[in-house]
């Protein structure tokens, strides 16, 4: 279908949830569903700069509804906390689960001794869909809807394949550790999804990736991005989008009405462009290992989905 980003449909009366709010893209994931309509609680691990992203964002839609949530990656008690807030939310459309550190030093850990990268942007995450699927499914059902839980992955997936019988052998490199831990969070969303389906239950399960978000091309926000935050030089600032819209692909799997779940949105042309269907990565998309990479999520995250 023909898609416009910068046009969203209406999301009047919907909630949708956005970990790592507070910064970057999923900031702006937060202002343009804010922008059109939709109740947005803001997931990040600083009470202050949730204020400050609620401050910008009401800069920009002055009607904006919105919530906030504290919530550590690094914690799966913080996890937990969270997702039981979230699941007394008056109702729960969709969520977002764009959080995670981005230290790449291999000896960094979780407060459960969890490797840092799988442990934010896996292991909490397995947690967190967890916890809130039951109020996704509640929603779902009561508004005649389709819940939707979109993760956010990235292109280095593409590049190489790793051994996935064993989760937790970590790669040397802090890439590749990155990449690995984004590679297992493909296998489980397209796992979840089929699973999903197997079970009828009204919820969908797709991947995005933003291509390149720079500074350099990113609007000016108050205390988001401006002269008072850091600035990250991109070798690749000539050929990449802002971090406004290499969010779009990510509001596009949350937004788009069309979408039925197991799919894959990236920007049109790789590194930037308009929000389009791609391709999954085969040793994702099918992968022989799911069964056995979701058995380690389990064990990982300490939990069971029901699905």
């Amino acid at each position: 279908m023909t898609w416009n980003p910068t046009h969203l449909p209406t999301q009047s009366g919907r909630t949708f949830v956005v970990t790592g709010a507070t910064a970057g893209i999923g900031y702006f994931a937060a202002e343009q569903l804010a922008a059109a309509g939709a109740h947005v609680v803001l997931a990040s691990r600083s009470e202050s700069k949730l204020r400050v992203a609620q401050d910008a964002i009401r800069s920009q839609v002055p009607n904006a509804s919105l919530g906030s949530v504290v919530v550590e990656l690094g914690s799966l008690a913080s996890v937990d906390d969270a997702a039981a807030a979230l699941a007394e939310l008056p109702r729960l459309d969709g969520i977002l689960l764009n959080g995670g550190a981005m230290s790449m030093g291999g000896r960094a850990t979780t407060s459960d001794g969890l490797p840092m990268l799988l442990g934010t942007h896996v292991a909490a995450n397995v947690r967190l869909v967890a916890g809130v699927l039951p109020a996704l499914v509640a929603s779902a059902t009561a508004h005649t809807t389709v819940g939707r839980i979109v993760h956010a992955s990235t292109g280095f997936v593409g590049l190489k394949r790793y051994d996935l019988n064993r989760v937790t052998a970590i790669p040397r490199t802090g890439i590749g550790a990155y990449t690995k831990a984004k590679t297992v969070t493909e296998v489980f969303a397209f796992e979840l999804d089929r699973r999903l389906k197997a079970a009828a239950l009204p919820v969908v399960s797709v991947v995005t990736r933003p291509g390149v978000g720079v500074d350099a091309k990113t609007p000016q926000r108050a205390g988001i991005r401006d002269s008072t935050t850091p600035y990250q030089r991109n070798p690749y600032t000539p050929w990449a989008q802002g971090k406004d819209t290499a969010a779009w692909s990510s509001v596009r799997g949350l937004t788009d009405p069309a979408v039925r779940g197991g799919e894959y949105f990236a920007p049109s042309g790789g590194q930037r462009g308009e929000p389009v269907a791609v391709p999954r990565f085969e040793h994702t998309a099918n992968s022989a290992t799911a069964a056995a990479v979701w058995r380690q999520l389990e064990e990982l995250a300490g939990v069971q989905l029901a699905v």
